[in-house]
């Protein structure tokens, strides 16, 4: 049959993308229709099964948490060197961040730093807010700012040198993944084959 599936566009591109290909094997007579979309409003419109981040809202939908991702603080090393390194989250009011519209609200995520219990909100300066959080990521390479981002899909850019995390020990912060389907009995099996292996490809995240 056919599996219609609206899905968060960074988990979409770093992650699920380089898995479809050992899904579409595995269930040969699946046809897989993804959507990608930050937004919420409508999402279940002529689709099995929705996958965003952020806490669920309340709603008759039915929710299954697929993973928990670590918020990560970062800057290329050529925003480091004209303008130093933090030592402390309050040091960041004199630097420029890059924000990242929350598409529930319409406004930037606020800054976090979770260490042992403790968190601590930041407001940051910036002249520059993005929704869409690939922008975000290219700019923070090219030295634009500091972005606050989900750990997904940063390895290659961290291993590469192309950012360096900031504050590291404040990066306790864990922000959830979950799924939504309409049904209040069992998904069908299509739905569950496809959950049950994004939660297998992201182990380790």
């Amino acid at each position: 049959g056919r599996l219609r599936v609206s899905v968060d566009p960074w988990f979409a591109r770093t992650v699920l993308a380089g898995g479809l290909q050992r899904f579409l094997a595995r269930y040969p007579l699946l046809v897989l229709d993804l959507l990608t979309s930050n937004y919420r409003e409508e999402m279940m419109s002529g689709v099995d099964v929705a996958i965003r981040f952020g806490p669920p809202d309340a709603s008759s939908l039915i929710v299954r948490k697929l993973l928990e991702a670590p918020i990560l603080t970062v800057a290329a090393p050529a925003y480091l060197e004209r303008h130093g390194e933090p030592r402390s989250p309050h040091d960041l009011v004199h630097h420029e961040a890059l924000l990242f519209r929350d598409p529930q609200t319409g406004l930037p995520f606020p800054w976090e730093f979770h260490r042992g219990g403790e968190i601590v909100e930041v407001k940051i300066p910036s002249r520059l807010v993005l929704d869409d959080p690939s922008v975000a990521v290219t700019a923070c390479v090219a030295g634009q700012g500091i972005f606050q981002s989900l750990a997904i899909g940063l390895a290659p850019f961290l291993a590469r040198g192309d950012l360096v995390p900031i504050l590291p020990e404040w990066s306790e912060e864990l922000y959830p993944l979950y799924a939504y389907h309409p049904s209040r009995h069992l998904p069908p099996a299509k739905v569950r084959a496809f959950l049950d292996f994004i939660q297998e490809i992201a182990v380790g995240l």
